[in-house]
């Protein structure tokens, strides 16, 4: 009898921690903040977010950060003549970019290093190379401050010029996953296909957030 007991009060517990949704981390620096609800002064929680951006794609249009307003997206940083991990990340992330495609919510963003050659007519011909079309998968091209900022201050990874590397550029294989508040929820490297598989369990996760 205590046996059975105890049994089925395991079965509760199991139970009742699968209940329980997912919720992945956020990332970034964060502060308190003051605010009022219902007349009354309670602290919340102010997170790091991507910040406003504007740069040209793989089309030569210039778009900014509200392309991405009340999407979830996937966000990397490489150059097109990479010789190294750039084409695993990529080959990785089309998986990513097949099971979400047409998908409204979703929204991909690669970020090349590469402030010198990748210009838009490149980064096209990489885009047709990889088999993407459409607007979903974007590819941008921007100045070297403006990409870097925004890669090792907002998306935590670190991007730098280096002559003596393969291909001139050292960079993080990351994947970085941002919420539609445009908060970092996650990081995954794209070389791994365990971690990309974790990347879209977590984003199937994330699309279901409030």
């Amino acid at each position: 009898m205590k046996k059975q007991t105890l049994y089925l009060c395991m079965v509760v517990i199991i139970a009742s921690c699968q209940s329980k949704p997912k919720k992945l981390p956020i990332y970034g620096n964060r502060s308190p903040v003051e605010k009022t609800v219902d007349g009354k002064t309670v602290i919340d929680t102010l997170y790091q977010t991507i910040p406003a951006f504007s740069f040209l794609n793989q089309d030569s249009v210039m778009i900014n950060n509200h392309l991405f307003d009340g999407k979830i997206y996937v966000a990397d940083f490489f150059f097109t003549s990479c010789p190294s991990i750039c084409p695993v990340m990529h080959r990785n992330l089309l998986k990513v970019y097949q099971k979400y495609k047409g998908n409204k919510q979703v929204m991909l963003l690669s970020h090349s290093i590469d402030f010198k050659y990748d210009v838009p007519h490149v980064l096209k011909q990489y885009a047709n190379k990889l088999g993407v079309t459409g607007s979903q998968w974007q590819f941008i091209h921007g100045s070297k401050e403006a990409v870097y900022s925004l890669a090792q201050k907002n998306y935590l990874v670190s991007v730098s010029v280096d002559p003596k590397a393969p291909g001139g550029y050292v960079h993080q294989g990351y994947l970085v996953l941002v919420d539609k508040q445009k908060r970092v929820r996650g990081a995954y490297d794209g070389t791994k296909e365990q971690q990309v598989d974790q990347l879209m369990a977590d984003m199937d996760v994330l699309l279901k957030e409030e």
